[in-house]
């Protein structure tokens, strides 16, 4: 059974923690690495050193979409690929968790591109300023069978 009455709030919590940890890695690039650092990095993993201003571009813009609920759904698909390309050029080179001592593994940003993929398919949740369009029906309020 799923609840009604609390999912949107569930959705809510799910929109704003990956909203903030968009920001939080676009911070990282910024501060720490800094984005021609981060242009470097890309360079070295074959990629254009450009994208990374692009990626940048893409952790705050979405991150604040969702943290906001601006059409959060279609924010959490655009980072989408930002966490796959991730996957592919950098942390799948790692390994798992234990065996990455550097850069960490691959089951994190994998485990967050899921809960991306959740959010875009559960829902704006509740708070959400603009909310994105869909043809899906609104649910009765109530207990639902799962």
């Amino acid at each position: 059974m799923m609840e009604l009455r609390t999912a949107p709030y569930g959705a809510f919590i799910l929109r704003v923690t990956l909203g903030a940890l968009l920001i939080v890695h676009f911070l990282n690039k910024l501060l720490i690495f800094t984005p021609a650092g981060t242009a470097r990095m890309f360079q070295g993993l074959g990629l254009p050193p450009a994208l990374a201003y692009v990626v940048m571009f893409g952790e705050i813009t979405t991150g604040t979409a969702l943290i906001l609920g601006i059409l959060p759904r279609l924010a959490a698909l655009a980072a989408l690929p930002i966490l796959i390309g991730a996957i592919v050029f950098f942390h799948v080179h790692n390994g798992f968790a234990y065996n990455a001592p550097k850069g960490g593994g691959w089951e994190y940003p994998a485990f967050w591109a899921i809960a991306l993929l959740v959010q875009a398919l559960i829902g704006d949740g509740a708070f959400a300023l603009w909310r994105t369009p869909s043809r899906i029906p609104a649910a009765n309020p109530g207990r639902l069978s799962t």
